[in-house]
Order: C-alpha cells, then sequence, then structure tokens
C-alpha cells in the first residue's frame, strides 16, 4: 500500500512558557501544503526494515517510521514484518514537518492496511509519543495548535486564492540549539485571533518567535524573507525553527523571484 505524506508550514509560532518537563508551551497554526514523500509498506518474511530514495535518511532504530512501527507492534503483536520504502523528497529538517508526516502518515496506513481499529483519539497518543507535530498530520486540516503543538484543533482558514513559494537555503538548524536560546513570552494577541484577520495584516501582525534568533545567525535566510516581500508577497515567514521560508502570492500574481543557485524551490498551488 502506498500513501504520500505531506509537509506543512506555520502560520505563526509563539513560544509562551518553558514547561516543568524541560519542554516549551508554543502556539501555532499548522497548514498543510500538498508537497509531499512517498511511502510504501508491504508484509515481509524477513526482519522489518526500512529502505530510502531521493534526499537520504536515516534508516536504523533513529528512523521515525521505524519506531512508529515498534510502538503499534507492542500493542498489536498481530503485525507482521514488514517492508517500508520510502521516498524522501520534502527537504529534512527543513521546518516543513517531513519527518512528522513519515510518522504520522505510517501509523494511520498500518491502522488501515492491517484493519487494527484505533480510534483517531488513540492514535493522537501514539503520535504524541513520537513527536510534537505528529498528530497533526493525523487530522491534516488547518489546526491551531497549543502544548507542545500536540493539542490540536482545526480551524476553518483557506488559502485557494493563493499560490505559495517555499524556499529553502539547504541550512541546517539546529531546533535544540534554538530553543535552549528562545525567550519565552506571552503575546499580546494570540494566533488564532491574527489568523481570522485579513491576510493583509498578518504581515505586522503574525510573527515567528525564532526568527530573531534564527535571522542573527544565518543572515542569508533573513535575505529570503525580504526578497519575498520585494517580490509583493502578500505574506513571508520562516516556517517553524527554519531553514525554509515562504511567500504567500496571489494566484494570478506574476512573480521573478531570484532563487539562489543552491537553494530549493518549489511552488504550491494552495488548494
Amino acid at each position: 500500500m502506498v500513501t504520500f505524506p505531506n509537509c506543512k508550514i506555520n502560520l505563526g509560532l509563539n513560544i509562551l512558557q518553558k514547561r516543568k518537563d524541560g519542554f516549551h508551551d508554543i502556539e501555532t497554526v499548522f497548514f498543510p501544503l500538498p508537497f509531499t514523500d512517498i511511502l510504501e509498506i508491504v508484509s515481509s518474511d524477513n526482519e522489518t526494515a526500512l529502505t530510502n530514495t531521493g534526499i537520504i535518511v536515516e534508516r536504523n532504530e533513529n528512523n521515525l517510521c521505524l519506531q512508529a512501527y515498534h510502538l503499534l507492534k507492542k500493542d498489536f503483536p498481530q503485525l507482521p514484518e514488514l517492508k517500508i520504502h520510502l521516498h524522501k523528497v520534502i527537504p529534512v529538517g527543513a521546518g516543513l514537518g517531513g519527518g512528522s508526516a513519515d510518522t504520522g502518515f505510517t501509523l494511520s496506513l498500518l491502522n488501515e492496511k492491517y484493519n487494527l481499529n484505533i480510534s483517531l483519539q488513540q492514535l493522537f497518543v501514539y503520535a504524541s509519543l513520537l513527536g510534537s507535530d505528529c498528530a497533526f498530520f493525523l487530522l491534516n486540516k488547518p489546526c491551531f495548535a497549543t502544548g507542545r503543538g500536540e493539542k490540536i484543533k482545526e480551524i476553518n482558514l483557506s488559502l485557494s486564492g493563493y499560490k505559495i513559494l517555499l524556499v529553502n537555503p539547504q541550512i541546517q538548524v539546529s531546533t535544540k540549539e534554538i530553543f535552549q536560546q528562545i525567550a519565552p513570552r506571552i503575546p499580546t494577541k494570540s494566533i488564532k485571533e491574527i489568523i481570522e484577520q485579513p491576510i493583509e495584516t498578518w504581515k505586522n501582525d503574525l510573527k515567528n518567535d525564532f526568527e530573531e534568533i534564527v535571522f542573527l545567525k544565518h543572515p542569508e535566510i533573513k535575505k529570503i524573507k525580504e526578497d519575498l516581500y520585494n517580490n509583493d508577497a502578500v505574506y513571508a515567514s520562516m516556517t517553524g525553527t527554519g531553514s525554509t521560508v515562504f511567500g504567500i502570492f496571489n494566484k494570478n500574481q506574476e512573480i521573478n523571484y531570484p532563487v539562489g543557485k543552491d537553494h530549493f524551490h518549489r511552488w504550491i498551488e494552495t488548494l
């Protein structure tokens, strides 16, 4: 069975406070985009293993797809050994949630393919054990997220009149390092309120708290955002902890964005 794990962007990202468990409480809006990896799972007579084409990922026990399988295997021993193949297209460590998407889709695919009859709420529990934003990809609709990112609530948000340009400068940003430098704060206005405003106001109100830190260390990422606005993006921001930056443009707008020769970029037509 084959499925197509898609990426997401963060529309705003506020770090509210550090928790006693060492994690941080956040608020953000996750917005899914139709830019995908390819994941295939078939039963195997041999030991469960993952193969990989496209962008190279870990294929050992640290791989989240394998972790998802072993997590379910503990509770559902009837699961057979598997051949898992991942064709990786979504850039790794780019703030697009590609690894979390692969994980969430693995859980859903195993549940469907092997008739495990796991409820959505229980799948959320499994997903939260594997990563903070894995649960989002089980619902895979625009969501307001809180907690570590695992508490999600569907919202009514459409960007159907727009197209999105993703630009990734192939810079690896350490999420752990960035979190260590962040100064949590409670914003004067919640992202949930801002996202309901006209999109033309987002430029002034909708912020990603990680940008200041990342832009200081990697000014070339800051320049991407500036270039997007110079090309009349309605809204532009870094997604997650970076390094991908996205620009939202009117669908019929012609853009001549100066993509760097080493940069990955992809135009996305929103649904």
